[in-house]
């Protein structure tokens, strides 16, 4: 009658972003985005410190994968590039170069590599919040 719950914590936190998306502006939802891709490249970089087994080793590229996929089906896709302009063209390839930093950390194994990336973010999450007064 009732699922088996195998981790209610999980699923508690899924269901909290799902509901986060629902209720969200569009700001909000970059925002958001961002997130998602500074925690992917922490937990890749996390992985990739201890990389002690293939466990740790399948989670790296399991994290990095998902900070790819947030940058470009989530951040670049959401450019308007006709809109946008300059800015938005720029944008386009600071995420393309940030796609191709990632797939060379996680080939070689490099820690400062996912930084630069994860410092990247951060700027352009910092600045998007000032822009919505959310900072």
């Amino acid at each position: 009658m009732f699922a088996v719950m195998h981790n209610p914590k999980a699923a508690y936190a899924k269901a909290g972003i799902e509901a986060g998306v629902e209720i969200a502006d569009p700001h909000k939802l970059i925002l958001m985005l961002f997130e998602g891709a500074l925690l992917a490249v922490a937990s890749a970089s996390l992985h990739m410190k201890r990389s002690e087994n293939v466990a740790d080793i399948t989670r790296k590229g399991e994290a990095v994968s998902k900070a790819i996929n947030i940058i470009e089906n989530g951040l670049k896709a959401s450019l308007d590039l006709s809109a946008g302009g300059d800015l938005a063209g720029k944008l386009a390839s600071l995420y393309d170069y940030m796609t191709a930093r990632l797939l060379h950390a996680n080939l070689h194994n490099q820690p400062a590599v996912l930084d630069e990336v994860s410092h990247l973010l951060a700027e352009l999450r910092d600045a998007w919040a000032q822009i919505g007064g959310a900072a």
